[in-house]
């Protein structure tokens, strides 16, 4: 099989990487600077009650409904932001990745979410 064609940044990128690379880093920016999935993580807490007192918080997934660390937790768009493999779908994967509410996101544990995933992409 042949290999795909670097096309982009100079020769040195296929069009999956540089597609890839711009999906990775408009995640990265919502990740950590958006206030409305902020909220949604607020609205999903409880004050820790276990033993580990450097522990503030822990969360509640939306689907299965336990308890989890903050790092057992992934924030979900409940509508997918879908695709991002051209130019014609950057408008419509920012304004799914970029919900203006906090209705919009459920957090839910690893699992849930993976299982989730998977389900939308047709793999479970």
């Amino acid at each position: 099989m042949a290999k795909p064609p670097k096309i982009r940044n100079g020769g040195t990128w296929t069009e999956a990487g540089f597609w890839g690379r711009v999906r990775s880093h408009l995640r990265r920016m919502f990740r950590f600077n958006w206030v409305p999935a902020r909220l949604a993580l607020e609205r999903a807490r409880r004050p820790y009650v276990g033993e580990n007192k450097r522990q503030k918080w822990e969360f509640q997934c939306a689907f299965c409904h336990k308890w989890f660390l903050r790092k057992g937790v992934e924030l979900d768009h409940i509508r997918p932001c879908g695709s991002l493999n051209s130019w014609e779908d950057v408008r419509p994967f920012m304004e799914r990745l970029l919900c203006e509410s906090p209705d919009d996101y459920a957090v839910l544990c690893k699992s849930c979410h993976k299982e989730k995933t998977d389900e939308e992409r047709g793999i479970g």
